[in-house]
């Protein structure tokens, strides 16, 4: 979520006062600074920093030293520094998240964030600097709010040239929707949505599993007219939980989602209180979540049987099959599987049953290529490899666990789904149409012999 919705709201919240903050050069020349409290003297911080930090390198081992009880926290952008001072005891998190903002937005304003580009935009820093700090404390961040007030050679304020522009950027500024403009028509109102869960699992030689989870982000195409109010459903165990018993819910499966991180758009607030994910969609292509389960991950793919045996001191036998734990119904594809070898592999001898596999040096591997895995099926791999012979003494084969790739359509590893997406535009009051689609990948996926 934003930045200023971290803090609570401008002035008035005490997490993160910046006490002044520099831009310096790589030899700690200062190129543009702001001082913020009255206590500090901005040529004695910046040389303190040159001579204490830069000249010392200690900015290698750790971006936040204390010098004579004020907080350097700092960030490096090509060849210049983003340095903040504090006597305060801040949110170290929230500078750096703002630092890392900052850097950002000098790099939309004039293409890169280095001394060239400060040193002929001084101007225009300072004013950047005045609008998005008051009094240590950011105000908006958001680049298409600046564009309005401030601009540069190569950008042409001319929504300022108008009542209405000015209208705009007070609505912005106070109704804090800086992520969607005002007025977008759509003649077919539609959102796809992509739930898309990488797979995290390692496999005893056994068939145990030892690990399981899964990392998934839901991404949204939004084409949608006016300002749409939207609300999105999931079987999250807590949302469940949160809605009236009804029958229909009580046979949903539930999901434990953990690390729950959310796009600015969603109000927090409702989400708190009710597990309400309600927001106002930015125009185009967003990620609106991210979250992690371990609860219930059904692995796609398993290997049965896995061997490795040695046939004297230089020949490898290795064997195992692989099966596709979900649908017959469903395809995965992009299947790669890299069974890795010695280093000493001379040549191999390989049978499957299906695709193709053929020894590549470069990875010591076999790699095994699938195009398509029909779900419920089986596929066997068997490979003699001969090894070269050594009079020295080597270290033992750590046998590495074998690897996967794939990506299965339409699967969603950790149970998840989408319940339902309602979108209502109160003036306009159309009906969109929504597309979902479910992808589930492989992570590391891997497993040992």
């Amino acid at each position: 979520y934003s930045f200023c919705t971290l803090l609570g709201g401008g002035k008035g919240g005490n997490q993160m006062p910046i006490g002044c903050l520099l831009i310096l050069n790589s030899r700690g020349d200062i190129l543009c600074s702001r001082n913020y409290r009255d206590y500090y003297n901005v040529r004695n911080v910046g040389e303190a920093f040159r001579t204490q930090v830069i000249a010392t390198k200690l900015s290698d081992r750790s971006p936040v030293h204390n010098l004579g009880g004020v907080s350097y926290l700092f960030m490096k952008s090509e060849n210049t520094w983003l340095v903040v001072a504090t006597k305060l005891n801040s949110n170290a998190i929230m500078i750096f998240q703002f630092l890392s903002k900052l850097i950002e937005i000098f790099r939309v304003y004039f293409g890169a964030m280095n001394e060239d580009s400060i040193r002929e935009n001084h101007v225009t820093v300072l004013e950047l600097l005045d609008e998005i700090l008051d009094y240590g404390y950011p105000q908006t961040t958001e680049t298409e709010i600046l564009k309005m007030c401030i601009t540069n050679a190569t950008m042409k304020a001319e929504s300022m040239k108008t009542k209405l522009a000015t209208k705009q950027l007070s609505d912005k500024l106070t109704g804090i929707i800086g992520w969607r403009k005002d007025g977008i028509k759509y003649r077919k109102n539609e959102v796809f949505i992509d739930v898309i869960e990488e797979v995290n699992v390692l496999i005893a030689q056994n068939g145990t599993v030892l690990q399981r989870d899964v990392s998934g982000k839901v991404l949204m195409k939004s084409f949608l007219s006016g300002m749409p109010e939207c609300k999105f459903g999931l079987n999250d165990k807590l949302m469940l939980e949160s809605e009236a018993k009804t029958a229909e819910t009580r046979r949903s499966s539930q999901i434990d989602l953990e690390d729950i991180t959310f796009h600015q758009c969603v109000r927090l607030g409702k989400f708190e209180a009710n597990r309400a994910i309600s927001f106002v969609p930015p125009d185009g292509e967003f990620q609106l979540m991210k979250y992690r389960t371990s609860d219930n991950v059904n692995p796609p793919f398993r290997l049965l049987h896995p061997s490795c045996k040695s046939l004297g001191k230089t020949r490898l036998e290795i064997d195992f099959k692989v099966k596709g734990e979900f649908s017959s119904r469903l395809n995965g594809t992009g299947v790669v599987i890299k069974v890795p070898c010695p280093k000493n592999t001379a040549s191999t001898k390989i049978s499957v049953g299906v695709g193709k596999a053929k020894y590549e040096p470069e990875h010591q591997a076999i790699v095994w290529k699938i195009r398509k895995f029909p779900g419920g099926s089986e596929a066997m791999f068997s490979a003699v490899v001969q090894l070269i012979s050594s009079t020295s003494d080597q270290k033992a084969w750590s046998r590495p666990p074998i690897s996967m790739q794939f990506q299965v359509p339409m699967l969603t590893t950790s149970g998840l789904h989408v319940r339902f997406l309602k979108v209502h535009e109160a003036k306009l009051g159309y009906q969109a149409v929504k597309w979902v689609r479910y992808i589930s990948k492989a992570g590391q996926y891997e497993c040992r012999i």
